[in-house]
């Protein structure tokens, strides 16, 4: 397919990568910036969301590397996270063949509304490790990681938020650590997704390259952010997201 872009949608392009990078470090949903930025740009919306994997996988990898050296993930559940994640991804993403994804949308609306009010009512520190995950920690990351790979694979808004969400208020981790250890199985999602897509060939990465730049330096500015600003910043992102995502959802579901 033929792309000709002016230098501007170009820069526009990495401006929204940079800035969907810092989100994503923080909270997840970075794809609301890009993915309508790259169909904004003229690309059919299969090429949109691969090359869309096709940079963020720059932009988690670089976040979950700079959480994990400030000390932000949880070296023992990460394996079980990374490995499910991956699978889960792979699993979901055949499941789109025989299933239509849209059937999630109202499920997918009411959970997004009821993770922000969660997120802006009740505090991280109030948080204690639900009985499930106590009895079994690295078991319960690998079936969360399993089922929301599964998800990101298969439908995929909100799946950085939906982690960071299930670990502060399931596995009882501070709203940091939450972002970190989320980024875990986020990135390999992300890996997952984009190895599928670029052996398709459906990556633009003329486009790809130069976002997935801007996605890392995004990821490091979030990462850095995260961390120094602390639980607060985390909670005030994961609200906004959700309810961008939830209103995202809803108006696909209007205009079907």
């Amino acid at each position: 397919m033929s792309l000709d872009l002016s230098q501007g949608a170009l820069a526009a392009l990495v401006a929204a990568a940079f800035g969907a990078g810092l989100v994503d470090a923080i909270a997840g949903g970075g794809g609301l910036i890009t993915v309508p930025a790259l169909l904004a740009a003229g690309l059919d919306p299969r090429v949109a969301l691969a090359t869309n994997k096709g940079q963020a996988v720059f932009g988690s990898s670089a976040s979950f590397f700079r959480f994990l050296r400030h000390g932000q993930i949880d070296r023992g559940r990460a394996p079980w996270s990374f490995t499910a994640a991956a699978l889960g991804s792979a699993l979901g993403a055949r499941l789109v063949l025989h299933l239509d994804p849209t059937v999630l949308r109202p499920l997918v609306l009411v959970l997004l509304v009821l993770a922000s009010a969660l997120a802006f009512v009740r505090r991280p520190e109030a948080a204690t490790r639900a009985r499930w995950v106590d009895r079994a920690p690295r078991l319960a990351a690998l079936a969360v990681a399993l089922v929301l790979g599964a998800y990101d694979g298969f439908f995929g808004p909100g799946t950085g938020t939906f982690l960071l969400l299930t670990y502060a208020y399931a596995f009882g981790d501070d709203l940091v650590a939450a972002s970190g250890n989320a980024k875990v199985a986020n990135f390999a999602s992300n890996l997952a997704a984009f190895t599928a897509f670029a052996l398709s060939g459906a990556i633009r990465w003329e486009l790809a390259l130069p976002m997935g730049a801007a996605q890392v330096a995004g990821a490091y500015v979030g990462t850095e952010l995260a961390v120094k600003r602390g639980a607060s910043l985390v909670r005030a992102v994961a609200v906004v997201i959700s309810l961008a995502l939830a209103a995202r959802v809803l108006w696909q579901m209007v205009h079907r």
